[in-house]
């Protein structure tokens, strides 16, 4: 089959360009990679072609979606404090980018849609595990243009009957998990401060608690959806149905850590209610975070690059964080 994968120079996206590629298929990647990198893709010599292009130019990447069976949207720009800083340039990407990238998959018959949503869009909810049910309350930009995206997609399934599905994702992490920007990822963090021998940012007590969901169980669950075309129009989470502390994570990483504070926004715990998806697509995850976090350490060495944050580079990163979303 012939697929496309925006954001495919990206952590997930290499992931599943790497996965779709093993099991025999070919896979057009469009990024830009303003936050993708072409080293996540050099493993890959064959059945792969790159297009370096911004979704935003629709006139650029139409004539990609011809003949294609499915479409994996993952390009979108992350990070909290720059959504804050820069509303409109994500929305532009994460909302525009969106419609434009939906709009040349319905004008060319593209055969199935699948939009990666975020967790983030439930804001900081009340029920754990929470479920798709539950009510949508982004507490930022970043979450806000997310669940835009979301919303657009289910409204080209529902009218202009798009084979279309949204996935919410879940803390995933793994390798070539994001480092960069405005304090990225806990555990490329985490990690990057352990092969420097300084001590994990810790936010707050360390009790709350996230639903780590490890990279090839996201793919999984991508691919899982894919090949479900029975189901259009309605969203999934993606999750390990678990959650799990931050002073556990940092127990199992083994060293020492510092205190910053905690910041506002953030929900004390994340956990997806993973029932739907189990029972209407048969997919669930396999690796536990014990299991994860061991093949994490295997591969060390690839965060040796990776900024090393401490108290006071997070604390001037986070000075807006704190301003627009503290208390007044």
């Amino acid at each position: 089959m012939k697929y496309i994968v925006t954001g495919g120079g990206g952590f997930i996206g290499s992931h599943l360009t790497e996965k779709l590629i093993k099991l025999g298929h070919k896979v057009i990647v469009i990024d830009n990679f303003s936050v993708g990198r072409r080293n996540n893709l050099k493993s890959i010599k064959k059945n792969i072609k790159i297009i370096n292009a911004d979704i935003n130019n629709k006139d650029k990447i139409f004539k990609y979606f011809k003949n294609v069976d499915c479409v994996f949207h993952l390009a979108a720009l992350a990070d909290i404090v720059p959504s804050i800083e820069n509303p409109e340039f994500y929305f532009s990407t994460n909302v525009n980018g969106t419609f434009n990238v939906l709009h040349c998959s319905l004008k060319n018959k593209v055969k199935r849609f699948i939009y990666v949503a975020s967790s983030s869009s439930y804001g900081i909810p009340k029920i754990y595990p929470t479920p798709e049910s539950y009510s949508i309350d982004p507490q930022y930009p970043y979450a806000l243009t997310k669940r835009i995206g979301e919303e657009i997609t289910l409204h080209f399934a529902k009218v202009f009957k798009l084979n279309a599905t949204s996935l919410r994702f879940f803390n995933v992490y793994g390798p070539r998990a994001r480092t960069s920007g405005t304090y990225g990822a806990m555990f490329g963090v985490f990690l990057a401060q352990k092969i420097a021998g300084k001590p994990y940012t810790m936010v707050g007590d360390g009790n709350q608690s996230r639903d780590f969901t490890y990279v090839s169980d996201a793919v999984e669950a991508l691919i899982s959806t894919a090949k479900n075309k029975k189901i259009s129009g309605e969203c999934f989470n993606v999750g390990s149905g678990k959650t799990v502390t931050v002073n556990k994570v940092i127990k199992l990483l083994k060293g020492k850590f510092v205190k910053i504070p905690k910041r506002p926004g953030e929900p004390d715990i994340t956990y997806a209610d993973i029932t739907k998806i189990k029972k209407r697509i048969g997919w669930k995850p396999k690796i536990s975070i014990e299991k994860g976090i061991t093949l994490l350490l295997k591969n060390l060495e690839s965060w040796k690059n990776s900024p090393v944050w401490t108290p006071k580079s997070i604390k001037k990163a986070t000075k807006k964080w704190f301003f627009y979303l503290g208390k007044k």
